[in-house]
């Protein structure tokens, strides 16, 4: 059985180019810290905007952990990136056992903006795949970090 897709729709106050650079090159102001393996010693979050670039997180003493890869990019309009995160929360290296997160930047004006959010390709983790698709679909997920996210963009 195939796991469904998650996918959110969010308008924020900010050119799409603004909402994109604030997601892709500023990640880690906004990124929730109790989100990542080293918490309130996180060092820095980076998603290298290229095919290829990684998605890493680097904590105390150099730690490093590439939680993603990015399989697609258009700069300032579109990203899609390998999500190497298992259902319990540990790295991932194979990419065949990895989900997709993709966002679109929509323009919806000069400083209004469409986000189309996507989570997919849930299967690929194995037997846990709908209880991880249930928690990253819930209050505590998905929600939770596209909020942090929005709070930053209209802080901003």
């Amino acid at each position: 059985m195939k796991t469904p897709n998650i996918s959110r729709h969010l308008t924020l106050p900010v050119a799409a180019g603004t909402a994109y650079t604030k997601f892709v090159q500023e990640i880690n102001e906004w990124w929730p810290k109790d989100y990542t393996w080293s918490r309130n010693k996180l060092v820095k979050m980076t998603i290298k905007p290229e095919v290829n670039g990684l998605c890493t997180e680097t904590g105390p003493y150099n730690f490093s952990c590439d939680w993603g890869r990015v399989i697609f990019v258009t700069a300032g309009a579109s990203i899609a990136f390998s999500w190497q995160i298992s259902p319990t929360r540990a790295p991932e290296p194979d990419p065949e056992k990895a989900s997709e997160v993709f966002l679109h930047f929509l323009p919806e004006g000069a400083h209004k903006v469409k986000i189309d959010f996507g989570h997919r390709h849930f299967d690929n983790h194995g037997e846990d795949a709908a209880a991880y698709r249930e928690a990253m679909n819930s209050n505590e997920g998905w929600d939770f970090i596209l909020q942090c996210f929005a709070n930053y963009c209209k802080a901003k």
